[in-house]
């Protein structure tokens, strides 16, 4: 037998601290056997694991845990909000700031109260504005105002209270594209194996979420109305499960197609591969590299009625557990793609752009451009355009084996 095919052979141990799908993909997983001891060769963890024991635990080889160190510098909203801004700040030339907006304008607070009152202070009377906790999740504590009085009993309770929760403020997208009157963000799932050198793929299959009730600018107090969290729809009086509040990346894309036709929706393709990959080099020298990491982040973004797509936010642990058998289904594939490019049976040869339902975006550095014909390229000197970003090919998702 050859040596790849008895590597093959080896039995590969894992951990795992969740209970959702991460757990039924691992027990079905060919050749892997659970666990409870250190020596695992995959450890799905949680972000406390990380804080109070990675540091002091030693690594063997053919080890991997689901989190980089801090990985808080990409997905806490302040560190994001700052590192975007210190990358936009070092362009220097306003033509590249202006290609580079893909964060509506932000502050941190309380640190940045008054920068904030200075920019309220030049918008005009009704813009809107949206408050999120840096460390929030499901939709909780966020909420819109166009007042700065709005937020003075949150300001004056920051004046007494030492431990008062910081906060982001944003300049709401009031235009967002809308599909039977409401408004939805997409879940994009995003593979960083390594950040130095840079390497991320994207996987083909997510979803589109959208809000329970027809959008408004004139109720900013109804959350149902602007947030899309499914927490947040639960709350409803007459939610219903089975309403489908979420359509996969497929459905979407073959939607927007018809609509806008292929070309503009391969711009939208390019502008959301270079949200991805900007966001990752504002933090590359950031985080802290290291052979035994890899990382699945949940990207949140927005398209506004101009199909210019904003970053919202980005998860570092996006939620596992399924809302129904298609759910769970998208979810395993997800997964187990995942696992198929940390590659502990030793299948691949390292010249893959494509793994299952994974698209290689960016090598080692180098960004991962495909032909394309018939596309309305936009000049532009900051991002390169026909990514390797195939959003909503379900179909070729789901054929592709993991060594295409």
């Amino acid at each position: 037998m050859m040596k790849s095919e008895k590597s093959r052979k080896k039995k590969i141990l894992y951990k795992c601290s969740l209970g959702n799908t991460i757990s039924d993909v691992l027990a079905g997983r060919d050749g892997w056997t659970e666990t409870t001891a250190d020596d695992w060769n995959f450890f799905w963890t949680t972000r406390e694991w990380m804080n109070t024991t990675f540091d002091r635990f030693k690594f063997k080889d053919r080890q991997f845990v689901c989190h980089f160190r801090n990985d808080f510098e990409l997905t806490r909203k302040d560190f994001l909000i700052k590192n975007y801004k210190k990358a936009k700040k070092s362009l220097g030339k306003l033509e590249l700031k202006q290609d580079y907006s893909y964060i509506p304008s932000s502050y941190l607070l309380p640190s940045e109260y008054h920068l904030f009152v200075e920019e309220f202070r030049k918008y005009p009377p009704d813009t809107i504005w949206i408050m999120k906790p840096v460390a929030g999740s499901q939709g909780r504590g966020i909420f819109l105002f166009r007042k700065l009085k709005d937020i003075q009993e949150w300001k004056k309770k920051d004046t007494h209270d030492n431990d008062i929760v910081p906060y982001v403020v944003q300049c709401y997208i009031h235009n967002p594209y809308l599909i039977g009157g409401k408004k939805f963000d997409l879940r994009i799932y995003v593979l960083v194996t390594t950040f130095r050198p840079l390497t991320v793929w994207v996987h083909r299959e997510g979803f589109a979420r959208f809000s329970h009730s027809p959008y408004s600018t004139e109720a900013v107090d109804n959350a149902l109305v602007h947030l899309t969290n499914v927490a947040i729809a639960k709350t409803a009086v007459d939610y219903d499960p089975e309403r489908g509040l979420k359509w996969s990346l497929d459905k979407l894309f073959r939607f927007l197609r018809a609509r806008h036709g292929q070309s503009q929706i391969l711009q939208v393709m390019d502008d959301i591969a270079n949200i991805i990959l900007e966001s990752l080099r504002c933090v590359q020298g950031l985080i802290i590299q290291d052979s035994h990491c890899f990382e699945m982040y949940g990207y949140d973004v927005l398209l506004d009625a101009n199909l210019k797509p904003w970053l919202l936010e980005v998860n570092a642990s996006p939620s596992l557990t399924a809302s129904s058998t298609e759910d769970f289904q998208m979810k395993s594939r997800v997964l187990n793609n995942m696992l198929d490019i940390i590659d502990l049976e030793q299948r691949l040869n390292g010249h893959e752009i494509q793994v299952g339902g994974f698209d290689l975006l960016v090598h080692e550095g180098d960004v991962i451009n495909i032909p394309r014909s018939g596309i309305l390229n936009r000049p532009s000197t900051m991002f390169s355009s026909r990514s390797n970003l195939r959003l909503g090919d379900y179909l070729e998702s789901k054929k592709a084996c993991p060594n295409t």
